[in-house]
């Protein structure tokens, strides 16, 4: 827990990351930069599929229509979250000449997205209505 409070801290201090260890290569600042990006923009496409599947399926019944949407947009807002802390974890690690920070994370949100398309799957071939 205090691992994890140190790290949202570090979210909004980047001058405290730099005043870690050593300044590696900026290649590899700006790759782990670019993975952050990809994180985000892979939340809000998470995020509008929320959006999209509870205004362009009216006809889907009302529980099914927001179970999938919170679904997406609820792994959509973890995403954009698990972005900034891989992105702090991976900058010390770097900075601090470790292994590079090892996650769960992106087996978790792959498991997440298939299950939610599986069910639009079943969905779009039974035709359920409201």
């Amino acid at each position: 827990m205090i691992e994890l409070v140190r790290n949202v801290r570090m979210w909004f201090a980047p001058a405290r990351i730099r005043a870690e260890g050593d300044t590696p290569d900026y290649r590899f600042s700006l790759a782990n930069e670019r993975t952050f990006l990809a994180w985000l923009r892979t939340a809000l496409a998470l995020i509008g599929g929320g959006f999209a599947v509870d205004q362009f399926l009216p006809d889907l019944r009302w529980g099914w229509r927001v179970g999938l949407a919170l679904a997406l947009l609820a792994a959509g807002v973890l995403c954009s979250l698990r972005a900034v802390n891989h992105w702090v974890r991976c900058e010390r690690a770097m900075r601090q000449g470790e292994d590079l920070p090892s996650s769960r994370f992106p087996a978790l949100l792959s498991l997440v997205v298939a299950f939610v398309a599986l069910v639009m799957v079943v969905v779009v071939l039974l035709g359920w209505e409201g």
